[in-house]
């Protein structure tokens, strides 16, 4: 008996959505017009609901579970039509509204916003609960929102929001935070804190919040600049309270950099400063800089560590953080299931709002790579619903980056050249070198070697000198495959430094005299002058100036 290939099944429902009948549909594919429809649910469904002569339960019924399926095929156009035909099927009211809810919400997901606000139109005329009322409202205001009128979205996502406070708090705070991301207000604040005239008093009471707004805007730049006059201020000042914090965090925007020496220092000036008050803090860039350097001894153990400890003492965005992390080292490593696993725990319902955020690109690479479609097409939806308000060259970059991974032909090549070139215009190293690195994969599969190859070197040298190990090897293994050989890097005789001499050594680079080396590091004058013998030995050099060449030239091949 013959069947229509799964690949024709949404085209079936797109043409019968032209209200054509079933034996020309089934004409038009090559199908015999007598095939059993029966042989396939979803013909059988539709089949059924175009000879329905009026309302019909069980055929309402078959369409809901053929959009189901629909849907988790990733076809969200098709989902959409079937329940909307379902909904012109359904006899109880109450059912009715909440099908034509659930059809607003695919054709939102579809980008059909104008069927959406049409569909929310006739839910709204009745009869809804107050759940699904609320729902509605949180509808319209994701549909303004994902229209691009931003201005206008916030006031009905908090109307939203404040009505599902009783009914649905999950819900109300997912809304509340989708209020709080679409809000003017928000980048405002990034913009007014960012251009620097603030008191002291102010960047130590607010500087932690303002940079927290600046990276949930995907705004590197005035990120990194906040963050590292928080650690100047909180050194200068001795607020060792705020200082293991925004050493963490600035940790983490300098590994983004890939600056992973700068990283190190960080790491060792923040474990001195817990040393010295007692403080308890996650390794967070400690955890991040081993999963992109893509050395699983090192980091398994911290991530692992970290969830455990963090569990137990409530701690919630470093669980976030620690299973972000965990995904870009599986990534790296092409364990595309592992990273998958790790992406989809950081980006649940979680206290770590923009920690969340960031794990959404690495579940859309480890979905697409895991064969999971619909997981990515989810991500992808709720990631730019932030990168769209946000607007920056790191948000449109990294959206562009993950939507080429679901593209195909022109439109895939258009959005990794998008991406490259966005990238390229921020200071993210290690992801403007993916984005070279998943542009040469995809020109690889499409037999386009030469062009890969040249995307591919480009990512091996930019990973290789990052010291992003795990993604160097993805690149190098792909050139292999598209025949060329590449030898792999060696790192210089820095790597043999301990991470405190490492730190001295960067500092000394950077112009420190032994005695504000000291004070920072929290050790003597004499030790760091102890421990610069040590690193000029290692590195066969004899001065500071010598020093500053040697670490200039991280890499050799």
């Amino acid at each position: 008996m013959s069947r229509i290939a799964p690949h024709h099944r949404d085209a079936v429902v797109e043409t019968v959505l032209r209200d054509r009948p079933y034996a020309d549909v089934a004409a038009e594919l090559g199908v015999p017009a007598g095939t059993d429809p029966a042989a396939d649910p979803d013909r059988r469904a539709w089949h059924r609901a175009q000879g329905a002569a009026g309302p019909d339960e069980d055929v309402a019924a078959e369409l809901e579970h053929s959009a189901g399926r629909a849907q988790a095929r990733g076809g969200l156009a098709a989902a959409a039509a079937f329940l909307e035909r379902s909904v012109l099927l359904t006899v109880d009211p109450m059912r009715r509204a909440e099908r034509t809810l659930m059809a607003a919400q695919l054709n939102l997901e579809a980008g059909a916003f104008g069927e959406a606000l049409e569909l929310l139109a006739t839910a709204e005329a009745g009869p809804l609960d107050e759940l699904q009322s609320a729902r509605a409202d949180l509808l319209r205001g994701q549909v303004v929102f994902g229209s691009g009128l931003g201005s206008d979205a916030p006031p009905l996502l908090l109307k939203a929001a404040k009505r599902l406070e009783p009914l649905d708090l999950g819900l109300a705070r997912e809304t509340y935070l989708s209020a709080w991301m679409a809000a003017p207000a928000l980048r405002q604040a990034v913009s007014a804190y960012g251009g620097g005239d603030v008191t002291l008093d102010e960047s130590i009471r607010w500087g932690w919040f303002a940079q927290a707004a600046a990276s949930a805007v995907w705004d590197d730049d005035v990120w990194r600049t906040m963050l590292t006059r928080q650690v100047t201020i909180a050194r200068d000042v001795g607020a060792l309270d705020q200082l293991p914090i925004m050493l963490a965090a600035l940790g983490t925007a300098v590994v983004w950099s890939g600056d992973f020496d700068a990283a190190t220092s960080l790491i060792t000036e923040s474990d001195a400063v817990c040393a010295a008050t007692g403080t308890r803090a996650a390794p967070f860039t400690a955890m991040m800089l081993a999963s992109l350097r893509g050395s699983e001894t090192e980091a398994v153990p911290l991530i692992e560590g970290t969830i455990a400890e963090a569990t137990a003492g409530g701690q919630g965005i470093a669980v976030t953080y620690a299973h972000w992390v965990a995904a870009i080292l599986f990534n790296g490593l092409g364990r595309y299931a592992d990273a998958l696993a790790a992406a989809r725990q950081a980006t649940e319902d979680t206290p770590g709002l923009y920690v969340s955020m960031w794990a959404l690109p690495e579940l859309i690479e480890a979905a697409v790579g895991d064969e999971k479609p619909q997981l990515a097409d989810e991500a992808l939806a709720r990631l730019a619903e932030i990168t769209q308000a946000a607007g920056t060259d790191f948000g449109l970059g990294i959206e562009a980056r993950s939507r080429a991974l679901r593209s195909e032909g022109e439109t895939a090549e258009h959005l990794y050249r998008e991406a490259i070139g966005r990238l390229g215009r921020t200071q993210l190293r290690p992801e403007l070198a993916r984005a070279h690195l998943l542009y040469g994969e995809w020109l690889r599969r499409e037999k386009r070697r030469t062009d890969a190859r040249e995307q591919l070197r480009t990512a091996h040298e930019m990973l290789a000198a990052i010291g992003a190990g795990a993604f160097a090897q993805r690149a190098r293994t792909e050139l292999a495959a598209a025949g060329e050989t590449v030898r792999q890097h060696l790192v210089e005789a820095r790597t043999e430094l301990t991470a405190q001499e490492a730190s001295i050594a960067r500092l000394a680079v950077e112009g420190r005299t032994n005695p504000e080396i000291g004070a920072q590091l929290f050790i003597s004058a004499r030790t760091v002058e102890w421990h610069l013998h040590k690193v000029y030995a290692k590195l066969g050099v004899s001065s500071r100036r010598e020093l500053r060449r040697v670490l200039s030239d991280p890499v050799r091949g």
